[in-house]
C-alpha cells in the first residue's frame, strides 16, 4: 500500500470478498488462539441484602488473522475498523452464567483494530445482572459468590482457544470503578474446558467474591438490638413496685424490637431454613420478653399478704411431736410428765403401767417464720440484675464467634 492511502482505503482493499471471506477461520497453523482479558467498569448491586450484582465490563480479545496484513510503507500503525465490523471474523463468544443481560444481546458499544502483522484486538462492552451464590443462613456474614464464563458457540476446542491473557490484567479494575452495594473481596480467572453432549469447547470462567458491608448491619440491626435488650434490663433497678414505669419499659422494647425487626426482615430473600438472623431475632424477643416475666413475678410476690404464726393444738400441727418423758425403770406405775396438753395451761400427767405410758403427750411446735414476700420480691431483682446480663453477653460472644466463624 502507498504512504498516501487511508485507513478506509486499506480496509476496502483487505476486505475485498476475492481474497477475504469472513466466514471462514483466520488460516493458521493448528488452532486459533484467542487471548482475553477483562476490564471491571462499575459493580453495583440493588440493596444490601441482595444476591443479584450487575456488573459492567469490557471484554478485549486479541487473535492474529493473516489475511488482514497490511505493509510497513503505510504510516498507520492499526487500522480503525470499527466501520467494517460487519465484515471481519470475529469469534462468536457468548456468555454462560445465571442472571441476565441488561443491554442488549449484540453489543451496541465496541471498539476494532488491526495492526500490521495481522493482529485483531476487539473490545466490547457487557452488563450483566449475576444471581449469585450466598450462604443464607449466615447472612448476613456471608460472602456472596458471582461467577460468569464465555465460550464459543460453534468452534469446538480443536479450532478456537480461549486463554487469559498472559499477564498481570487478565482482570483489572478500572481507575473510574465504581460500587453502589457492592464490595469485591476477591477475583479469580480460571478456565473451564469440559466435555459435553455438545462437544468439547474451550472455556473461561470469572469468579467475583464479594463481602457485605459489616458496618451497616451493626448500626442498622445489631446495635439497636442491644440497645433495646439492655434497655428492657433497666426494669431490674426500679422498684418492685414501680408497676407504670416498669411496664412502659417493658411493653415499649417489645413494640419497638418487633418494628425495627419486622422492617428489616421484609427485604431479606425468603429462605426455608434456620438463619442467623432468625437466632438474632429469637432470642433477643425471648430476653425482653423473659424480662415482662420477672417483672409479673416480682410484683404477684410482692403482693402476698405474709404469713403470721399460728399455734395448733396436739393432733392439728402436722409438725408436732411426742414430749421428752421422765421415767423411772424400777417402779412399776409411774407418772409421766410432759407440757401443757388439751388446750389446759397446766401441766398434765398420765399414769403409765411397767413405765409405759397409757396416752402420748405432745410438745407445740412453733414453725419457723417464713421470709417476708416483699423481701423475696426484693433478691429476685437482685439476682435477675446479675443472670440476665451475663446470659445475654454471652450469647453475644457466641453469637458473633459462631458466624464470624461460619463466614
Amino acid at each position: 500500500f502507498d504512504e498516501s492511502s487511508s485507513d478506509k482505503e486499506i480496509l476496502d482493499l483487505l476486505l475485498e470478498k476475492k481474497r477475504y471471506d469472513k466466514r471462514l477461520l483466520p488460516p493458521v497453523n493448528g488452532t486459533l488462539t484467542v487471548n482475553v482479558n477483562v476490564l471491571l467498569l462499575s459493580l453495583a448491586s440493588p440493596d444490601e441484602s441482595s444476591l443479584k450484582y450487575e456488573v459492567e465490563f469490557l471484554l478485549n480479545q486479541q487473535w492474529n488473522d493473516p489475511r488482514l496484513q497490511y505493509g510497513n510503507k503505510s504510516h498507520y500503525d492499526f487500522l480503525n475498523a470499527l466501520h467494517h465490523h460487519d465484515s471481519i471474523w470475529t469469534p462468536d463468544t457468548y456468555f454462560i452464567m445465571h442472571g441476565d443481560f441488561k443491554d442488549p444481546i449484540i453489543p451496541m458499544h465496541f471498539a476494532l483494530r488491526i495492526f500490521r502483522n495481522g493482529t485483531i484486538t476487539y473490545a466490547m462492552r457487557r452488563h450483566l445482572i449475576l444471581s449469585c451464590q450466598g450462604s443464607l443462613h449466615i447472612f448476613p456474614f456471608d460472602d456472596p459468590k458471582c461467577s460468569f464464563s464465555m465460550e464459543s458457540i460453534s468452534y469446538e476446542e480443536a479450532q478456537i482457544k480461549y486463554v487469559w491473557k498472559n499477564d498481570e490484567d487478565t482482570l483489572r479494575k478500572s481507575p473510574s470503578l465504581t460500587t453502589l452495594n457492592a464490595y469485591l473481596i476477591k477475583n479469580q480467572t480460571t478456565a473451564c474446558d469440559q466435555n459435553s453432549w455438545r462437544g468439547n469447547y474451550s472455556c473461561l470462567q470469572v469468579e467475583l467474591t464479594f463481602t457485605r458491608d459489616r458496618a451497616y448491619y451493626f448500626t442498622t440491626v445489631f446495635i439497636p438490638g442491644i440497645i433495646l435488650v439492655t434497655s428492657s434490663f433497666i426494669t431490674f433497678w426500679l422498684e418492685w413496685n414501680a408497676v407504670p414505669a416498669r411496664v412502659m419499659i417493658g411493653v415499649t422494647t417489645m413494640l419497638n424490637f418487633f418494628t425495627t425487626s419486622n422492617g428489616f426482615r421484609s427485604t431479606l430473600p425468603v429462605v426455608s431454613n434456620l438463619t442467623a438472623m432468625n437466632v438474632w431475632d429469637g432470642v433477643c424477643m425471648c430476653f425482653i420478653y423473659a424480662s415482662l416475666l420477672e417483672f409479673v413475678c416480682v410484683n404477684y410476690v410482692g403482693r402476698k399478704r405474709p404469713l403470721h404464726n399460728v399455734v395448733y393444738r396436739p393432733g392439728e400441727n402436722p409438725v408436732t411431736q411426742p414430749g421428752e418423758k421422765r421415767q423411772n425403770a424400777g417402779a412399776p406405775n409411774e407418772i409421766v410428765a410432759c407440757t401443757t396438753c388439751g388446750g389446759s395451761n397446766s401441766p398434765c400427767t398420765h399414769s403409765a403401767n411397767n413405765g409405759c405410758a397409757t396416752e402420748t403427750c405432745f410438745v407445740q411446735v412453733r414453725k419457723k417464720e417464713p421470709p417476708h414476700p416483699i423481701r423475696v420480691a426484693k433478691t429476685i431483682d437482685v439476682i435477675a440484675r446479675i443472670t440476665f446480663p451475663t446470659a445475654y453477653a454471652i450469647f453475644l460472644i457466641f453469637f458473633f464467634v459462631h458466624y464470624k466463624g461460619f463466614s
